[in-house]
């Protein structure tokens, strides 16, 4: 079988997730291997697609082979499949029928979003999708992940050779190349006191977009732009917009880690301090996009990585966040997983997604309370599973990451359970009680009697509150 991998690290020929496609090539040398760089080579291909086109067209199966970048794939590999749909729209691509695969390595902090991206795509482009190869970046260094990445290509060939494929999910037509805002009047939001009693002042909110055109979408700019009039003639408190079609970005984020010890990015186009001199200042960031390609876009995708300037450091923690989105929103349940995700995560009061017209004055009362009474709620299974990821690489990568490192201890994320030696002896001692038959029957219900004891006194001590 003739195969075409796609590199989408921008690392190039120095990518981990590409040793294991060397890896298959050696063990496997039946088959015809062709590597096109796109992440390295975005810049060049962007110029002149021809060259790429050939190498698209005459493969059997195209193998997307990437890290995972902040949710999804680097921005790089992002801007590779726009190109490739617009070479498809314009007739200057034909690849529909063909094979598709995917292979990413990452510590599998959202490794399920990425895959549902480039499957979601792939399948936009009429491309055959196998199944994807999720591993850890060490995985091929150990004998049981050599031998599940040997099992992983003998599948998808099994697959290929059974004309077996994953079934495309039906979407309905696009939306409506208009807007029409709601009929909500605008409401002046009455200040709200916190609970020590003062009362907090309206604060401004940073609007970061990306007005750019989409050839595949004309309209969407303009009918984005009237999203965004409408919110900010909503929002009583100050505004501001910040368009990342206008920033002048040398690249996207190139994975190089120089950035770890001091948060300095290797790019001298001033990114690092932009973003925290433009965007964290404010009080509240609302995110406006178009949706293109299951995504926010190419150029916010690497406004995204870019942000690895900060590390892993949820630096915006305590900033309320909110989206207003051009598109079909209810039918990508992955972005919206992803725009969810990304709040829970950061420890952000998502206070709303507003789609097309949709719940644009709410968002603008939810942005004036959230900014008002300094709420924040419980992280769910997003940002506690993703944190305990992140918990546990920093640890260990201590000694190079050591801005994360000061930021994890400080804000005490270092939560690790082997730590807790009283509770830990608690449960061996309630263990031990409730294995032996004659304690358990003594005991009845008072186990969970006793488990109630602290709760019962925060309500006594909330009751005297009351009087």
């Amino acid at each position: 079988m003739k195969i075409c991998v796609l590199v989408g690290s921008p690392k190039g020929e120095d990518s981990v997730t590409l040793q294991t496609v060397l890896y298959w090539e050696k063990m496997f040398p039946g088959h015809s291997w062709e590597f096109l760089q796109v992440g390295r080579q975005i810049k060049k291909l962007e110029k002149d697609f021809e060259e790429a086109a050939g190498k698209l067209e005459a493969a059997d199966l195209l193998l997307f082979c990437y890290p995972v970048y902040t949710f999804i794939v680097p921005s790089q590999l992002h801007r590779f499949i726009e190109l490739m749909k617009i070479q498809i729209s314009s007739g200057n691509l034909h690849i529909a029928g063909k094979k598709a695969a995917q292979i990413t390595t990452s510590k599998h902090f959202y490794d399920v979003t990425a895959l549902a991206f480039i499957k979601e795509n792939c399948q936009d482009m009429g491309l055959s999708y196998l199944g994807a190869l999720s591993a850890d970046m060490e995985d091929l260094l150990h004998k049981k992940g050599q031998k599940e990445a040997r099992q992983f290509f003998r599948y998808i060939m099994w697959r290929a050779g059974k004309g077996i494929c994953d079934p495309v999910i039906k979407r309905p037509a696009e939306r409506p190349f208009y807007y029409v805002p709601m009929p909500e009047k605008k409401v002046k939001w009455e200040p709200v006191a916190s609970e020590k009693g003062k009362k907090r002042p309206e604060n401004e909110v940073v609007i970061v977009t990306d007005l750019s055109d989409n050839p595949l979408d004309p309209s969407a700019s303009r009918v984005l732009s009237e999203m965004i009039a409408d919110f900010r003639s909503r929002y009583q408190g100050p505004s501001r917009v910040v368009d990342l079609a206008q920033y002048p970005f040398k690249g996207g984020c190139l994975g190089c880690f120089r950035c770890a010890s001091d948060g300095v990015c290797i790019y001298k186009d001033g990114f690092d301090r932009f973003l925290r001199e433009e965007i964290q200042t404010a009080a509240a960031i609302v995110y406006a996009f178009q949706i293109r390609d299951h995504s926010m876009g190419a150029r916010f995708k690497m406004y995204d990585d870019r942000q690895f300037c900060n590390g892993h450091r949820t630096v915006t923690m305590g900033m309320p966040v909110g989206y207003l989105v051009c598109g079909n929103l209810d039918e990508e349940p992955n972005l919206r997983m992803i725009m969810e995700a990304r709040a829970d995560v950061g420890g952000n009061f998502l206070a709303g997604i507003a789609a097309d017209g949709k719940g644009v004055c709410d968002l603008a009362a939810e942005l004036t309370y959230a900014l008002r009474t300094g709420i924040s709620l419980p992280k769910r299974f997003y940002g506690v599973g993703g944190l305990k990821i992140f918990r546990d690489l920093i640890f260990q990568m201590r000694g190079l990451m050591k801005e994360d490192h000061r930021f994890y201890k400080e804000h005490k994320f270092y939560d690790f359970p082997q730590n807790q030696p009283g509770k830990i002896a608690f449960m061996y001692l309630a263990g031990a009680m409730m294995t032996n038959p004659v304690m358990r029957k003594k005991m009845g219900g008072k186990m969970t009697e006793g488990m109630l004891l602290p709760y019962r006194k925060v309500l006594e001590e909330a009751q005297a509150k009351r009087k």
